[in-house]
Protein backbone atom coordinates (compact mmCIF):
# COMPACT_ATOMS: atom_id res chain seq x y z
CA UNK A 1 0.00 0.00 0.00
CA UNK A 2 1.33 3.42 -0.94
CA UNK A 3 1.62 6.00 1.82
CA UNK A 4 0.81 9.65 1.13
CA UNK A 5 1.77 12.55 3.35
CA UNK A 6 -0.86 15.27 3.77
CA UNK A 7 0.62 18.55 5.00
CA UNK A 8 -2.38 20.58 6.12
CA UNK A 9 -2.90 22.70 9.22
CA UNK A 10 -6.70 22.82 8.96
CA UNK A 11 -7.79 19.62 10.67
CA UNK A 12 -11.24 19.29 9.01
CA UNK A 13 -9.63 19.53 5.54
CA UNK A 14 -6.90 17.07 6.48
CA UNK A 15 -9.46 14.57 7.76
CA UNK A 16 -11.57 14.85 4.61
CA UNK A 17 -8.49 14.19 2.48
CA UNK A 18 -7.54 11.25 4.68
CA UNK A 19 -11.02 9.73 4.37
CA UNK A 20 -11.12 9.95 0.59
CA UNK A 21 -7.53 8.82 0.09
CA UNK A 22 -7.86 5.84 2.40
CA UNK A 23 -11.14 4.90 0.71
CA UNK A 24 -9.13 4.89 -2.54
CA UNK A 25 -6.66 2.43 -1.05
CA UNK A 26 -3.86 4.69 0.19
CA UNK A 27 -2.51 4.98 3.70
CA UNK A 28 -1.93 8.52 4.93
CA UNK A 29 0.19 10.47 7.36
CA UNK A 30 -0.99 13.93 8.33
CA UNK A 31 1.55 16.62 9.20
CA UNK A 32 0.05 19.75 10.75
CA UNK A 33 2.85 22.13 9.79
CA UNK A 34 6.01 22.47 7.74
CA UNK A 35 8.38 21.57 10.54
CA UNK A 36 6.61 18.26 11.18
CA UNK A 37 6.54 17.53 7.44
CA UNK A 38 10.30 18.04 7.11
CA UNK A 39 11.00 16.12 10.32
CA UNK A 40 8.93 13.09 9.30
CA UNK A 41 9.51 13.11 5.54
CA UNK A 42 12.52 10.78 5.50
CA UNK A 43 10.97 8.48 8.07
CA UNK A 44 7.61 8.19 6.28
CA UNK A 45 9.17 8.15 2.79
CA UNK A 46 5.80 8.92 1.16
CA UNK A 47 4.93 8.00 -2.41
CA UNK A 48 3.41 11.46 -2.84
CA UNK A 49 3.05 14.67 -0.85
CA UNK A 50 -0.13 16.77 -0.72
CA UNK A 51 1.12 20.14 0.43
CA UNK A 52 -0.76 23.20 1.60
CA UNK A 53 1.08 26.49 1.08
CA UNK A 54 -0.32 28.59 3.90
CA UNK A 55 1.16 26.77 6.87
CA UNK A 56 2.14 28.09 10.28
CA UNK A 57 5.90 28.50 10.67
CA UNK A 58 7.58 27.42 7.48
CA UNK A 59 5.21 27.93 4.56
CA UNK A 60 4.59 25.33 1.91
CA UNK A 61 6.92 26.81 -0.70
CA UNK A 62 9.79 26.73 1.78
CA UNK A 63 8.97 23.09 2.58
CA UNK A 64 8.82 22.24 -1.13
CA UNK A 65 12.16 23.91 -1.82
CA UNK A 66 13.87 21.96 0.97
CA UNK A 67 12.35 18.64 -0.03
CA UNK A 68 13.40 19.14 -3.65
CA UNK A 69 17.05 19.41 -2.57
CA UNK A 70 17.04 15.76 -1.55
CA UNK A 71 13.98 14.06 -3.04
CA UNK A 72 12.05 13.60 -6.27
CA UNK A 73 8.87 12.58 -4.41
CA UNK A 74 5.84 13.84 -6.40
CA UNK A 75 4.25 16.91 -4.81
CA UNK A 76 0.75 18.23 -5.38
CA UNK A 77 0.16 21.69 -3.98
CA UNK A 78 -3.32 22.35 -2.58
CA UNK A 79 -3.95 25.92 -1.56
CA UNK A 80 -6.21 28.93 -1.57
CA UNK A 81 -3.29 30.90 -3.05
CA UNK A 82 -4.35 30.29 -6.64
CA UNK A 83 -2.85 33.37 -8.29
CA UNK A 84 -0.73 32.80 -11.37
CA UNK A 85 2.44 34.01 -9.63
CA UNK A 86 1.88 31.52 -6.80
CA UNK A 87 1.31 28.66 -9.22
CA UNK A 88 4.39 29.69 -11.19
CA UNK A 89 6.54 29.74 -8.10
CA UNK A 90 5.23 26.34 -7.06
CA UNK A 91 5.97 24.81 -10.46
CA UNK A 92 9.40 26.42 -10.60
CA UNK A 93 10.24 24.90 -7.22
CA UNK A 94 9.26 21.47 -8.48
CA UNK A 95 5.56 20.94 -7.78
CA UNK A 96 4.01 18.27 -10.00
CA UNK A 97 0.47 19.59 -9.92
CA UNK A 98 -1.58 22.36 -8.37
CA UNK A 99 -5.13 22.27 -7.00
CA UNK A 100 -6.93 25.39 -5.82
CA UNK A 101 -9.19 25.48 -2.78
CA UNK A 102 -12.05 24.87 -2.49
CA UNK A 103 -11.56 21.47 -4.10
CA UNK A 104 -13.57 18.38 -4.85
CA UNK A 105 -12.03 15.47 -2.85
CA UNK A 106 -12.78 13.09 -5.71
CA UNK A 107 -10.75 15.33 -8.02
CA UNK A 108 -7.87 15.29 -5.56
CA UNK A 109 -7.89 11.48 -5.56
CA UNK A 110 -8.00 11.46 -9.36
CA UNK A 111 -5.06 13.90 -9.55
CA UNK A 112 -3.09 11.80 -7.07
CA UNK A 113 -3.60 8.67 -9.16
CA UNK A 114 -2.69 10.55 -12.35
CA UNK A 115 0.56 11.86 -10.89
CA UNK A 116 1.47 8.44 -9.51
CA UNK A 117 0.90 6.92 -12.95
CA UNK A 118 3.55 9.14 -14.49
CA UNK A 119 6.72 7.30 -15.35
CA UNK A 120 9.52 7.42 -12.84
CA UNK A 121 11.82 9.73 -14.69
CA UNK A 122 14.13 11.65 -12.40
CA UNK A 123 17.30 9.69 -11.97
CA UNK A 124 18.93 12.38 -9.86
CA UNK A 125 17.61 15.54 -8.25
CA UNK A 126 18.45 17.66 -11.31
CA UNK A 127 18.78 15.03 -14.03
CA UNK A 128 15.85 13.58 -15.99
CA UNK A 129 16.04 10.79 -18.51
CA UNK A 130 13.43 9.51 -20.94
CA UNK A 131 14.99 6.79 -23.03
CA UNK A 132 17.68 8.40 -25.17
CA UNK A 133 16.83 11.92 -24.03
CA UNK A 134 18.58 13.30 -20.96
CA UNK A 135 17.92 16.74 -19.51
CA UNK A 136 20.30 18.24 -16.98
CA UNK A 137 18.70 21.17 -15.16
CA UNK A 138 21.95 22.10 -13.42
CA UNK A 139 23.90 22.68 -16.61
CA UNK A 140 20.80 23.68 -18.66
CA UNK A 141 21.77 21.05 -21.18
CA UNK A 142 19.84 18.42 -23.14
CA UNK A 143 21.49 15.37 -24.67
CA UNK A 144 19.90 13.11 -27.25
CA UNK A 145 21.59 9.86 -28.18
CA UNK A 146 24.84 11.12 -26.73
CA UNK A 147 24.80 14.43 -28.62
CA UNK A 148 24.19 17.82 -27.08
CA UNK A 149 21.12 19.64 -28.37
CA UNK A 150 21.63 23.30 -29.14
CA UNK A 151 18.60 25.27 -27.94
CA UNK A 152 17.75 28.94 -27.70
CA UNK A 153 17.04 30.10 -24.16
CA UNK A 154 13.26 30.18 -24.60
CA UNK A 155 13.24 26.74 -26.21
CA UNK A 156 15.26 25.40 -23.30
CA UNK A 157 12.85 26.96 -20.83
CA UNK A 158 9.90 25.31 -22.61
CA UNK A 159 11.60 21.92 -22.84
CA UNK A 160 12.64 21.93 -19.20
CA UNK A 161 9.10 22.89 -18.12
CA UNK A 162 7.52 20.11 -20.18
CA UNK A 163 10.08 17.58 -18.96
CA UNK A 164 9.21 18.45 -15.38
CA UNK A 165 5.52 17.82 -16.15
CA UNK A 166 5.32 14.83 -18.50
CA UNK A 167 1.98 13.54 -19.74
CA UNK A 168 0.26 16.71 -18.55
CA UNK A 169 -1.65 18.88 -21.00
CA UNK A 170 -1.10 22.63 -20.98
CA UNK A 171 -2.97 25.22 -22.99
CA UNK A 172 -1.01 27.81 -24.95
CA UNK A 173 -2.08 30.43 -22.41
CA UNK A 174 -0.78 28.32 -19.54
CA UNK A 175 2.54 27.78 -21.30
CA UNK A 176 2.84 31.50 -21.93
CA UNK A 177 2.24 32.16 -18.22
CA UNK A 178 4.54 29.43 -16.95
CA UNK A 179 7.40 29.75 -19.45
CA UNK A 180 7.27 33.20 -21.00
CA UNK A 181 6.01 34.85 -17.81
CA UNK A 182 2.86 36.72 -16.92
CA UNK A 183 4.37 39.98 -18.20
CA UNK A 184 4.78 38.64 -21.73
CA UNK A 185 2.50 40.63 -24.02
CA UNK A 186 2.96 38.72 -27.27
CA UNK A 187 0.51 36.28 -28.83
CA UNK A 188 0.21 32.54 -28.27
CA UNK A 189 1.69 31.96 -31.73
CA UNK A 190 5.05 32.12 -29.93
CA UNK A 191 4.21 28.77 -28.31
CA UNK A 192 3.51 27.11 -31.65
CA UNK A 193 6.79 28.42 -33.09
CA UNK A 194 8.81 27.26 -30.09
CA UNK A 195 7.17 23.82 -30.17
CA UNK A 196 8.00 23.53 -33.87
CA UNK A 197 11.66 24.33 -33.15
CA UNK A 198 11.74 21.83 -30.27
CA UNK A 199 10.23 19.10 -32.41
CA UNK A 200 12.91 19.72 -35.02
CA UNK A 201 15.61 19.58 -32.34
CA UNK A 202 14.14 16.30 -31.04
CA UNK A 203 13.46 14.72 -34.44
CA UNK A 204 15.81 11.83 -33.67
CA UNK A 205 14.03 11.00 -30.40
CA UNK A 206 12.19 7.72 -30.99
CA UNK A 207 8.44 8.20 -30.80
CA UNK A 208 8.32 4.95 -28.85
CA UNK A 209 10.00 6.85 -26.01
CA UNK A 210 8.21 10.18 -26.20
CA UNK A 211 7.22 13.23 -28.19
CA UNK A 212 5.71 16.68 -27.88
CA UNK A 213 2.10 15.92 -28.72
CA UNK A 214 -0.61 18.28 -29.88
CA UNK A 215 -3.87 17.86 -27.96
CA UNK A 216 -6.46 19.14 -30.37
CA UNK A 217 -8.47 22.04 -29.04
CA UNK A 218 -6.40 22.22 -25.86
CA UNK A 219 -2.66 22.63 -26.27
CA UNK A 220 0.47 20.56 -25.93
CA UNK A 221 1.99 17.96 -23.68
CA UNK A 222 5.22 16.02 -23.44
CA UNK A 223 3.89 12.51 -24.04
CA UNK A 224 6.24 9.99 -22.46
CA UNK A 225 5.69 6.31 -22.82
CA UNK A 226 5.44 4.13 -19.74
CA UNK A 227 8.15 1.52 -19.48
Amino acid sequence: MQTLMVVEDETPIALVLRAYLEKAGFSTYIAADGEEALLKFSEINPSLLLLDLMLPGQDGLSVLEKIRKTSTCPVIVITARGAVKDRLQGFHLGADDYIAKPFDPDEVVARVKAVLRRPARIVEADLVQFGHLTVDFTSCNAVLKGRNISLARRDWDLLSFLVRHPNQVFSRTQLLDYVWGIDYDGGDRAVDVAVKRLRQALKDWPSSEGEIATVRGTGYMLSVKQK
